[in-house]
């Protein structure tokens, strides 16, 4: 991984992520997350299912460089798409789309490249994996720094919502997160597949619970994360 991609994965790149806790908060108030052990139960289940997913519709898009200036719009669009087929909850759909405008607004002044210039042809800007990915690229970064990228923030996401909302040990997340991050990169293990299967063949893994979740978390009055 190059020293640019460091910038993707800094916490304080200011592309909204903190605002994600990945389904945290609506887990905790439904008792399905209550300490370490339960947190880091989540963090494993959601890597499996929406990181793959998310990994591989990422690490497509960076496959898609090798591709004509034209091809890489409507490829990108075609992307998105299969990739707003796989969210059901549309409460996710948008605040994916909202991420993905944030992160887009912040990379374009700092990478130029084509499939970041695609960007522009999907309708109310595009879910975040699909804007991952095309930075990923405009930073020369490979399919499987895409999927490790998409991986980490999930896992970032999850763990940083544990400490803030259970007031968990951070030193203790810290390992947790560590732990997840073998888990992520086994998981991870077919980028260089994705980045050339058809975006309609990419994984589709997700959990009812999930999109419930999200779902009944879009309808709280008062809450700290926005997903």
């Amino acid at each position: 991984m190059n020293a640019a991609l460091l910038l993707l994965v800094d916490g304080r790149f200011p592309a909204g992520g903190h605002t994600n806790s990945a389904g945290v908060e609506a887990a905790i108030q439904a008792g399905d997350v209550v300490d370490e052990a339960t947190l880091e139960r989540y963090l494993y289940g959601r890597l499996a299912t929406t990181g793959v997913t998310e990994a591989a519709f990422a690490a497509h898009v960076v496959g898609l460089a090798s591709e004509s200036t034209a091809a890489q719009r409507t490829l990108v669009v075609h992307a998105d798409a299969e990739y707003e087929a796989r969210v059901l909850s549309p409460h996710l759909r948008t605040v994916s789309r909202r991420f993905g405008r944030q992160l887009a607004r912040v990379g374009r002044p700092i990478w130029s490249h084509p499939l970041v210039g695609a960007l522009d042809a999907v309708p109310g800007g595009a879910h975040q994996p699909i804007v991952l990915g095309a930075l990923v690229a405009a930073a020369g970064g490979s399919p499987a720094d895409a999927a490790a990228i998409a991986m980490h923030h999930l896992a970032a996401a999850v763990t940083t919502a544990g400490v803030r909302l259970l007031g968990l040990d951070p030193l203790a997340v810290a390992a947790m997160q560590a732990r997840a991050g073998v888990v992520a990169d086994e998981l991870r293990s077919d980028a260089e597949g994705w980045a050339t299967l058809p975006a309609a063949s990419l994984p589709a893994d997700g959990g009812s619970l999930t999109e419930i979740l999200a779902e009944d978390h879009g309808r709280w009055n008062a809450r700290l994360f926005v997903a």
